[in-house]
């Protein structure tokens, strides 16, 4: 009886968090940019992977960029040649996002409308109102899909898109293009 309601759960946390990770390296080429157009401009007009990091109501700039690849790439190794880091929580590891580029920080007090602020531990899940979104887009002409697995063990193919969104509330927005 445990086993089923121990995976029932597992799925559901990785569902609720975007499934998520931490972050390895190779080397790259990025060409940031950021704001609205971001999203639009990593997945264009990029022979490599796009990576997209929008964070929401957290109040920081967007990041947009291209990292050189020619075949499939690790997730983590994409998001490190961008520039952008990621930690997992304490009790689910990298299978969620607890930050991307060290937000929500220890110390920074989050804020939803309607919902109890909260100061992000990376004990365990974020709250399912405030939490990292992890997001694909399989060609630049492609919608964005909800990730169906997370950081640690998402592969990506060149002109592939990989984006993160700090998600707040009860929408869960996709990265801006």
């Amino acid at each position: 009886m445990r086993t089923p309601l121990l995976s029932l759960l597992l799925v559901g946390v990785l569902a609720l968090s975007g499934c998520a990770a931490a972050t390895p390296a190779p080397t790259a080429d990025p060409t940031a940019t950021a704001g609205a157009d971001a999203g639009a401009e990593a997945g264009a007009d990029c022979d490599g992977i796009g990576v997209v990091v929008d964070f929401g109501t957290l109040d920081a700039e967007g990041a947009s960029s291209c990292v050189d690849a020619t075949s499939t790439t690790a997730a983590t190794a994409a998001l490190d040649d961008a520039g952008v880091t990621t930690e997992g929580s304490v009790e689910w590891g990298d299978a969620i996002v607890c930050r991307v580029n060290d937000r929500p920080g220890p110390d920074e007090t989050v804020e939803v409308a309607g919902e109890a602020s909260f100061v992000e531990s990376c004990q365990s899940m974020p709250p399912a109102y405030a939490y990292w979104a992890l997001w694909v887009k399989t060609s630049a002409d492609a919608e964005w899909e909800y990730a169906q697995e997370g950081l640690g063990t998402l592969e990506l193919e060149p002109g592939q898109t990989v984006g993160l969104v700090y998600t707040t509330g009860t929408e869960t927005p996709t990265p801006a293009g």
